[in-house]
């Protein structure tokens, strides 16, 4: 029996994911190793966890766990039951007024952060991933990061967990009778540990080896230095599962202890000749109070030179140049100034090829920050098609970091690793570098071998370091774990391992292995697949804003998939091929929102959305590319046609019930999949507006440009006036002059094609439209406004597909947003009267990825005293039509913002897009409406 099938006796089937899809969705993390899952599960409740163990001892599977699959050393794949945390895990609860914050593993770093932010306050760990990484691989990782150090890392900011051993019992440290319970239950791991503890502390040189290793950054191994931190057995191990990268046992939740988050900060990039000279400055910087310094080598900057808003002064430095990112923290600026004013003291002693110029703009520091956070997935971009990006994690002494670079350096000319770079903390000594290279031929992987042996006795060797600062060890470090500690210690690891998991099966492979050869086996083969994949590096940055990610599948794992894809047609393995290109349809194809967002948390800017259009365009037939052609050149028609439907929908479900289409469409849409659901929130337009009519004020005119679904479903489910309506009343009142021109009836943005991959039919549209643009704003003597933030954006992102006298017309033209009218043109000619107390925004797709989220807050803070933007806020997965077509989707998307909400209640609910609209309002039971509302109702 297959063992999806037999894992159905203990959960139920819609959290078991058997399908070939998801076993080859999931084979792949950020690192570059790869094992396909024999299924994957999604257990609730530590219950369902302990029956995972009984499970996985009574077959004689293992078992891994995962949450989001950033880490970079092999330690969340398996050939077993892959047990994903992402979903469900979701607890965040700050306590002791931000002192602390309680969380389960299923939640991103930046999210318990955003929790703690009104508190002043941060967890001490800070990997480059965090908006990523969450807190189950942050723990289990022994996660550091830019600004933490070794002080403030994930094992001495935790202060209680709560976890699962693999014999089923369970323990808290927060709890003062599981010590008892601990020693009576787990006598034979009480005792051992005892015995460990007592081991290493009577041998000097054995204690003083720990003691003096934990001095720096330090995740090979198990975390070993927990026998002489803690006295109690339950603390010991507690403390030992911290790094264990999930080997031990499972974390079911961790109080943490925070650490002050500095409000004041100032950041510069500090150039000098050399590496040299760079590390010459580390020791000065430190002791004049400098919270962060990142050190890149010339490959490394050159690796982002590209990058839009980078300082052209990269690309200007000599070959040999090097970098610091330097960044100041206070509790305020005069805390900030004293340490400021230390680094004047020293500058003039530093080899600096420019003047620093320090900046307090939290917009311009965000950007230096993902300058250096997106070195690693940048070489990877660039790598060519074929190779597999590798990342290395090492530490050195500090007072030696200059010279160990310098021997780094020699290595990759000896390996033929000539485009290696270098970047890292250097406050710590810890230094990443990333090589590229293909693992099609035993010679390649010969060749890494011989390089990472040579790494290790450098590292070891040569200089007493550190192979895995704060990567963890994984698969990639797991043979070597024994050079860098010795025998001794490492035969204490193996005991731990030993008493607790005996039959090793709590993901078998990581941390212990006793195969020399662990790190070359079961590598990632990367097969040219097409541009958007081949860049990309599985990182999972884009998963987090992906709304298909609870649903069916993320960015990574779509891309995951066409690798597959590829591979199978290549092998000629028709059977398995022909079922993943049929699963794909639904999971990869139907489900994805096209919406883009993935590209914002890209480091190299992937839109797999783009990927998906193109693929849908690849599907298309000359019939149905023929049919969305003729729907674009008589949108008019089609148009009043839905608008009717529309208007007899909304007379039915007066006459026989409100939720009479809801029914009828539902039970049509299980014979008819193709048939797409009727929403409450739809209601048609009834515009009365002169199109000729010009409103009284002369010296401001904007043409606008109501959308086909505000024109056709901009109705109100409260009966208020429609949208039109309303930016009609508000821009009389603030005496703008605006024009509805009269042959707007056919005019469309080209969305409707664009999502669906009807490129002909995308380019008709818009190329109709920016030629009608162009004679109503009279030669872009006028702006175009819309109003839905979709539309706005689809146009202004149009100009690729229009022909050359209309770039050359679009060029001279203005669209802009409501969200601009209302800023830049209503609000400074009209006085709030009406404050509301409290209201919530929902910041659409479209707005983030036009930079216009900042302006949209601010316009709701003018006319509210209270306005939340909700943490969990993301794409409703809407998609203009899609979520009629795929309603689970935008389910699915929404219900973690929807949770949110409505923990509380607001005097009104805003957004910019009215499909978006009507998905959050079907999600959080209120009626969302475009801020245009807002206004008219404040003013």
């Amino acid at each position: 029996m297959e063992t999806g099938k037999m894992l159905e006796a203990i959960l139920p089937k819609a959290r078991i994911k058997a399908r070939l899809i998801d076993k080859v969705s999931y084979a792949s993390d950020a690192g570059f190793y790869h094992l396909q899952p024999l299924a994957v599960v999604q257990p609730i409740s530590e219950e369902e966890v302990k029956s995972l163990f009984l499970f996985s001892h009574q077959h004689q599977i293992p078992l891994t766990f995962r949450a989001a699959g950033t880490s970079l050393s092999g330690q969340s794949v398996t050939d077993g039951i892959l047990v994903d945390l992402s979903q469900y895990w979701d607890l965040v609860k700050v306590e002791e007024a931000g002192d602390s914050v309680r969380v389960q593993p299923g939640v991103t770093g930046a999210y318990v952060n955003a929790n703690l932010k009104k508190f002043g306050k941060k967890i001490g760990p800070d990997p480059a991933s965090i908006n990523s990484a969450m807190m189950g691989g942050i723990l289990s990782n022994n996660a550091s990061g830019m600004c933490c150090g070794v002080s403030r890392n994930s094992y001495h900011t935790t202060r209680y967990i709560r976890f699962i051993l693999p014999d089923g019992l369970s323990y808290s440290t927060e709890k003062k009778d599981d010590y008892v319970r601990f020693r009576e239950e787990s006598k034979t791991i009480y005792d051992q540990l005892i015995l460990l503890r007592d081991q290493i502390r009577n041998q000097p040189d054995v204690y003083d080896r720990i003691r003096q290793k934990y001095k720096t950054k330090n995740t090979v191994g198990y975390s070993v230095n927990a026998f002489i931190d803690h006295e109690e057995p339950l603390d010991i191990l507690a403390h030992l599962l911290i790094g264990a990268e999930g080997t031990l046992g499972f974390i079911a939740e961790a109080v943490m202890q925070t650490v002050p988050d500095f409000p004041a900060k100032s950041t510069a990039l500090l150039y000098f000749p050399d590496i040299y000279s760079a590390c010459k400055a580390i020791l000065p910087l430190t002791l004049s109070g400098a919270e962060a310094l990142e050190l890149m080598d010339r490959a490394s900057l050159r690796s982002v030179e590209d990058i839009h808003g980078v300082p052209d002064l990269l690309k200007t430095l000599p070959d040999t140049a090097a970098a610091l990112l330097v960044e100041y923290q206070g509790n305020n600026d005069e805390e900030l100034k004293l340490k400021s004013d230390n680094f004047l003291t020293l500058s003039p002693d530093l080899s600096m090829l420019n003047t620093p110029v320090f900046t307090t703009n939290s917009i311009e520091q965000a950007f230096l920050w993902k300058i250096r956070k997106g070195m690693f997935p940048a070489v990877g971009a660039v790598r060519a098609s074929g190779t597999t990006v590798i990342l290395e994690d090492v530490a050195f002494p500090v007072a030696q970091l200059g010279d160990a670079i310098l021997d780094l350096q020699k290595l990759f000319k000896v390996h033929g690793y000539e485009k290696a770079i270098i970047f890292g903390h250097a406050k710590d000594g810890n230094i990443h570098f990333v090589v590229t290279q293909a693992f099609s031929s035993s010679a390649e992987i010969e060749r890494y071998d011989l390089f990472i042996r040579d790494v290790v006795d450098l590292v070891v060797n040569k200089y007493d370091g550190t192979l895995k600062a704060e990567h963890g060890t994984g698969r990639n470090m797991a043979p070597f774990v024994s050079t860098e500690w010795g025998e001794e210690i490492y035969g204490v690891m193996k005991a731990l391992k030993q008493v607790i998991d005996p039959q090793n099966l709590l993901n078998p492979g990581v941390i212990i292995n006793e195969d020399k050869n662990a790190h070359i086996r079961h590598l990632k083969e990367l097969p040219r697949v097409e541009e958007e994949v081949d860049k990309c590096i599985e990182c999972g940055y884009c998963e987090y804003k992906c709304p298909s990610r609870n649903l069916t599948l993320t960015p990574r794992r779509r891309i995951v998939v066409r690798r597959e894809l590829v591979k199978l047609k290549r092998d000629a393995e028709q059977k398995s091929y022909k079922q993943l290109l049929k699963e794909y349809q639904y999971d990869g194809l139907d489900t994805c929102a096209v919406d883009g967002l993935c590209a914002t948390a890209c480091p190299v800017d992937i839109n797999t959305g783009l990927l998906v259009k193109r693929l849908r365009k690849e599907s298309h037939n000359d019939f149905s590319n023929g049919v969305a052609m003729l729907v674009a050149k008589n949108f008019r028609p089609v148009a009043g046609a839905v608008k009717l439907a529309l208007q007899v929908g909304n007379v039915m479900n007066r006459v026989l019930g409100p939720d009479t289409l809801i029914k009828t469409t539902t039970a049509l849409k299980k014979v008819f999949p193709v048939m797409p659901l009727w929403s409450n929130q739809l209601h048609a337009s009834s515009l009365k507006i002169d199109p000729d009519e010009k409103l009284k004020s002369a010296d401001i005119v904007a043409i606008y440009f109501p959308a086909c679904i505000s024109r056709n479903m901009g109705g109100s489910a409260e009966q208020e006036l429609n949208v039109m309506e309303v930016f009609k009343r508000v821009s009389e009142k603030a005496e703008i002059g605006f024009w509805i021109p009269d042959d707007i009836a056919g005019t469309c943005c080209g969305q409707l094609f664009s999502s669906k991959g009807f490129k002909e039919a995308y380019d008709y549209t818009v190329n109709e439209t920016i030629a009608k643009l162009w004679n109503w704003t009279d030669h872009g003597k006028y702006s175009v406004v819309l109003d839905i933030s979709s539309c706005t954006h689809t146009l202004q992102d149009c100009r690729p597909a229009l022909s050359e006298e209309n770039q050359t017309r679009f060029d001279a033209m203005k669209i802009i947003d409501s969200i601009d009218y209302i800023s830049d043109y209503l609000l400074p000619r009209l006085t709030i009267k009406n404050k509301k107390k409290s209201v919530v925004l929902h910041p659409v797709c479209s707005l983030q990825k036009m930079g216009l989220e900042t302006k949209f807050l601010s316009i709701a803070r003018q006319m509210a005293e209270t306005v939340d933007i909700p943490l969990h806020a993301g794409c409703c997965g809407m998609a203009g039509d899609r979520g009629f077509l795929f309603p689970e989707l935008t389910r699915s998307a929404t219900l973690p913002e929807a949770k949110e909400v409505n923990l509380k209640k607001y005097d009104g609910y805003y957004s910019t897009s009215k499909t978006c609209e009507m998905a959050l309002s079907d999600a959080v039971g209120k009626n969302y409406k475009s801020i245009i509302y807002l206004l008219n109702e404040c003013i």
